[in-house]
């Protein structure tokens, strides 16, 4: 049987866990490349106000979607707690909500982003000549936000359920489409930069489609059916409750960065393309990040729902391990390599060397940020979301835009900028060890189950 299949609850935890990671771990790399994509077209075929406008877009998308992203994180602990336990009678409730509340969000996000694209990237600083490329942009990703929420809610429902697999083969199509059409739309047609957020918009579409397929064509426990997708308040309660820290600690960090990245606005448009075309090289740092942190958040909740919490303690260490040693390989190739890497985007000196100024200052501290990561994920599986959002909030939102804040007026050079980063995921990681090895974290779910019965 599929369930069986995708159990997280039985068998060799390092194979278990390798299994189900790295198909996220390769569909994040392909996610990756068609971002990267997007940037390298744009830096081919146009200028540098439209390569400023895509690659500094990541802030406030995350901003946008942010809150609801972390609201999902919360159905799929639901989802995966429930099919640990076996209780596929609350796993289907909890599926059918998930996809109401991805409906509902995709509708909300689109009516935000085309009207107040305009507001936020005016606050933001952005330079006069890179404002009309940005808001074009902009304003076409989000008429299509719909698609990506719901992708990105299919996704979290197999990845709740053990099913890593279908997501990549999506993620491997949509990327091909992606990349052909940017190429097809950017540089055959010369449509201009907004083209490029079509592509993206034409590709998640085909995802989401192909996604929906899966959930509604097999018969599994967690089968979709397009009668039955409504809110079930008692699951929404229980989502909300598990996912409401994650969507608040998504929405204040994105505003942090939001923040930061208006202080390299103000380097002007060089700055802003060296450092925006930095972000799409160390998004691949970011890899092994995410894919172990959603893999831990997964294992964790299935297996505290299963009460095998000697297995939860053996898989953590292993989890943490591999994100750790991966991401610092990855530092380190960007810190020996960025220069060449920034250059693919666009072989500008200027743009190039801003790149390369912040792959010297960050890269070598990536083993920081995997650490905080999948101890986040790791409270997110267990129901204890609280935790990672007061700790990033404290030391990824407040101490990060204070620090930047104080220290430009006094050393006006955007390697202060730059240096925010490693600093606040020190902190965040010391935090975060404290918390895992003092904290009683592992019977969380006891707890939790007692409240509500």
């Amino acid at each position: 049987m599929q369930a069986d299949r995708n159990n997280l609850t039985e068998g060799v935890i390092w194979k278990k866990l390798l299994l189900f990671a790295m198909p996220i771990l390769l569909g994040n790399v392909f996610q990756q490349l068609y971002n990267t994509v997007d940037a390298y077209v744009v830096g081919k075929y146009l200028d540098n106000s439209a390569l400023a406008a895509v690659t500094s877009s990541g802030s406030l998308i995350f901003m946008m979607v942010g809150f609801f992203n972390g609201i999902a994180m919360g159905a799929g602990v639901v989802i995966a707690k429930h099919f640990g336990a076996k209780d596929y009678q609350s796993l289907n409730l909890a599926v059918h909500t998930d996809v109401a509340f991805g409906l509902a969000a995709g509708a909300v996000l689109t009516v935000l982003g085309v009207c107040f694209t305009p507001t936020v990237l005016q606050w933001m600083d952005t330079p006069p000549e890179v404002l009309p490329n940005s808001i074009s942009y902009f304003r076409l990703y989000f008429s299509g936000i719909l698609f990506i929420v719901m992708y990105n809610i299919c996704m979290g429902i197999l990845h709740a359920v053990g099913d890593s697999t279908h997501p990549l083969y999506y993620l491997i199509i949509s990327s091909v489409i992606n990349v052909g059409l940017d190429f097809l739309f950017v540089g055959a047609f010369h449509w201009g930069v907004w083209s490029a957020a079509l592509a993206t918009t034409i590709s998640q579409g085909i995802s989401m489609l192909l996604s929906l397929r899966r959930l509604m064509k097999y018969d599994t426990p967690y089968k979709l059916s397009f009668l039955k997708i409504r809110f079930h308040i008692p699951t929404l309660k229980n989502v909300i409750r598990f996912g409401l820290p994650s969507g608040i600690q998504n929405s204040i960090i994105a505003f942090a960065n939001l923040v930061v990245q208006s202080n390299i606005n103000q380097f002007g448009e060089i700055a802003m393309a060296g450092c925006g075309s930095y972000a799409k090289v160390e998004g691949f740092a970011f890899l092994p990040i995410t894919c172990f942190a959603m893999a831990l958040s997964t294992f964790v909740g299935q297996n505290l729902g299963a009460k095998q919490y000697d297995r939860v303690k053996k898989g953590v260490r292993f989890g943490i391990i591999c994100s750790v040693a991966l991401s610092e390989l990855v530092g380190v190739c960007i810190f020996f390599f960025g220069h060449y890497l920034v250059a693919l985007f666009k072989n500008d000196p200027e743009v190039v060397a801003f790149g390369t100024r912040q792959a010297h200052v960050e890269a070598l501290a990536y083993f920081l940020l995997a650490f905080s990561h999948c101890i986040a994920g790791i409270m997110r599986g267990a129901g204890k979301a609280t935790v990672p959002m007061f700790t990033m909030l404290f030391s990824w939102c407040l101490i990060r835009v204070t620090y930047i804040t104080v220290m430009v007026r006094y050393i006006p050079e955007i390697e202060v900028i730059f240096s925010a980063y490693p600093l606040t995921w020190f902190i965040s990681s010391v935090i975060f060890l404290v918390y895992f090895l003092k904290a009683d974290w592992i019977h969380s779910f006891d707890r939790l189950e007692a409240r509500q019965h």
